[in-house]
């Protein structure tokens, strides 16, 4: 985890190596979604303001949250239960000054009703706490130890990446506040606990689900074997855990919200959907990807995460790297551990190819814009109106693209791997940690490249990718490497599949564009955009999508047909409008295409890549 940051300089009398910071979590009414939590700061010189902050970001999160907005009825006294002065000098934070005895007890209520990998859920059932939106901290603290007490309901059990107090199964420690803040832990009843052994490291897995324990059996089985595919990629070796085990804290409850989010030793997994069938496979799909960021983001750190400041966002030029890396190897490692067919895992790769090849954005922006575009993106909340269908292309999925690419020109022309890179990042930049629980050196693009450059052994081959993909924008030539798999690229014919996508029909059946039309489509160059109603149609009028559709199933592509348009203004007029084709690609085995065949060497290549490599 990341190192401490430094103290702001208001507070750098603070002892940093003082008591620890001590609290206390109740839950007196959960019923309406309140914890009560009571901060102890102690050993601070009399008279010298002690700040108090709640987070604004969240370790992987790349956007602002201000958690300070679900925190109410603050109260600071001193050891003796006497009241102290508290001071509002910005939305963030409270300023109280500690009397004689060295000592602030800091209270508050803080709500939450979202249970997932961001912020906090709190019921009757259970409570499942992201550290960031429970836990308020005191400037100049950070690198003191943090100890937290819970008084549990009645049959409520705790689970948690921290290290319990002895035998005291209420309360828990972590050494600094970064680590106790990337320290997600969820409580409640009932409670499925799995614990197992693999390569020599302790895993386990705390469930809650009202389902069958039979599924919850059978979805831990099907995880330690993505575990294992995962160590796999990495030569079958697992990071050294900190306190000897790993956690998957998985929030299986119909009021959870699906999310998944990666920390040091620990996964936060929240989904409404059952433990069987599909909601089985997509809830495996974010263990996948989790686990993954185990080693890929967590250990193998990007320099612009390292440390995490709580403070404001943290921008990484390389989330195509930590998060879109990851994405691949999250589907990849699941066909490879067989849960995926190979139809699957090309629907899969087809998602990436299209998202790419259809993005206006991606055409003008290179993975490194897109990935500084995360404090915006990243669940992040906005009012206005954003244009960035037209703008924008997720790092997860542009990441995946590259990704694939990537992994097949090193297969084919080097006779090496993307596992090979990443074992060689692991070794440099993943398993070396400090004793503080931080990498030991957080890596740059630049770093990316070089790594590159030594497993392909070839330099050049290195610099002209990144400066094609990464520093450049261009579209990675997916035809040409997936032919080296025997796998073909293949159009998909759908007229204007678009169009009925991009319209809503109101009360008063007018055709309504409610999106910003994509540059380079048809209604974009007529100059029909979002907040537009479509009239008339081919000379027909539009006021249900059944006309809609009727219409767009008689026409073939680049047919130019006659539209009447109203604009915000009432104004109306009548362009030509050409009809363009869904662009969207299939991606199948030459053998299954029609006049095409795989090689034998072309196969084999495609077995070799998706075979197990599991140790």
């Amino acid at each position: 985890m990341p190192a401490p940051s430094a103290a702001p300089k208001h507070v750098a009398s603070v002892k940093a190596d003082g008591p620890a910071v001590r609290y206390a979590v109740s839950f007196p009414n959960a019923v309406h979604h309140e914890a009560r939590v009571a901060a102890t700061f102690a050993g601070l010189p009399a008279g010298q303001k002690l700040v108090v902050r709640m987070a604004r970001s969240s370790p992987g999160r790349y956007a602002l949250h201000e958690f300070v907005k679900n925190v109410y009825y603050t109260i600071a006294t001193d050891g003796a239960g006497k009241l102290l002065t508290i001071n509002r000098p910005d939305p963030y934070s409270w300023e109280v000054t500690p009397g004689a005895d060295g000592t602030v007890q800091f209270n508050y209520t803080v709500y939450g009703d979202r249970s997932d990998g961001t912020f906090a859920g709190i019921d009757q059932q259970h409570a499942h706490l992201n550290m960031p939106a429970v836990f308020c901290y005191a400037q100049g603290l950070e690198n003191r130890p943090a100890e937290v007490k819970f008084e549990l309901p009645a049959n409520w059990k705790v689970a948690t990446q921290l290290r319990a107090a002895g035998d005291d199964k209420t309360t828990f420690t972590a050494p600094n506040l970064q680590y106790f803040m990337d320290s997600p832990t969820v409580l409640g009843s009932p409670q499925f606990l799995h614990t197992w052994q693999d390569g020599g490291r302790n895993f386990e897995m705390a469930t809650y689900y009202s389902g069958p324990a039979g599924e919850v059996d059978a979805f831990v089985k099907k995880t330690q074997k993505v575990v294992r595919e995962a160590a796999g990629v990495y030569g079958g070796e697992y990071p050294q855990f900190d306190f000897g085990r790993y956690t998957f804290l998985a929030d299986y409850l119909p009021q959870a919200t699906g999310d998944g989010m990666e920390h040091r030793n620990s996964t936060s997994l929240t989904s409404s959907q059952p433990l069987r069938e599909e909601g089985a496979l997509h809830n495996l799909g974010t263990v996948s990807h989790e686990f993954f960021h185990s080693y890929n983001t967590e250990r193998i750190r990007s320099q612009g995460l390292e440390p995490f400041d709580f403070q404001r966002t943290n921008m990484s030029d390389a989330l195509w790297f930590g998060e879109g890396f990851t994405q691949y190897y999250g589907e990849l490692i699941l066909r490879r551990a067989g849960f995926y067919d190979d139809e699957q895992f090309f629907e899969r790769v087809s998602s990436w190819v299209n998202a790419r090849l259809n993005s206006p954005g991606a055409r003008y922006a290179s993975p490194i814009d897109m990935s500084r575009q995360a404090a915006f993106t990243d669940a992040a909340v906005s009012l206005d109106p954003t244009n960035r269908g037209n703008t924008y292309l997720s790092y997860y999925i542009q990441g995946a693209g590259l990704a694939l690419c990537l992994d097949l020109q090193l297969r084919q022309r080097y006779h090496t791997s993307l596992d090979k890179y990443m074992q060689a990042m692991w070794q440099e930049f993943g398993k070396p940690q400090t004793a503080s629980l931080a990498p030991a050196k957080a890596y740059t693009v630049k770093d990316l490249q070089r790594v590159l450059g030594t497993v392909a052994k070839d330099t050049a081959f290195a610099g002209t990718f990144f400066r094609r993909y990464i520093y450049g924008h261009e579209a990675p030539r997916f035809s040409e490497n997936l032919a080296t798999m025997g796998l073909a690229v293949v159009p998909v014919k759908a007229l204007a599949a678009a169009l009925p996508r991009q319209v809503e029909f109101d009360e008063e059946g007018r055709c309504i564009l409610n999106r910003n039309t994509t540059i380079g489509s048809g209604l974009y160059k007529a100059g029909i955009d979002r907040g537009d109603q479509i009239v008339t149609l081919d000379g027909e009028k539009i006021d249900n999508m059944a006309t809609l559709e009727s219409i767009m199933r008689r026409h073939t592509p680049a047919d130019l047909v006659p539209v009447r348009v109203r604009n915000r203004a009432g104004v109306e007029r009548s362009v030509q409008v050409v009809l363009t084709e869904d662009t969207n690609v299939q991606v199948q085995a030459m053998e299954s295409v029609e006049k095409m065949t795989a090689t034998a060497a072309q196969k084999e290549q495609r077995a070799a890549w998706l075979a197990s490599a599991a140790k």
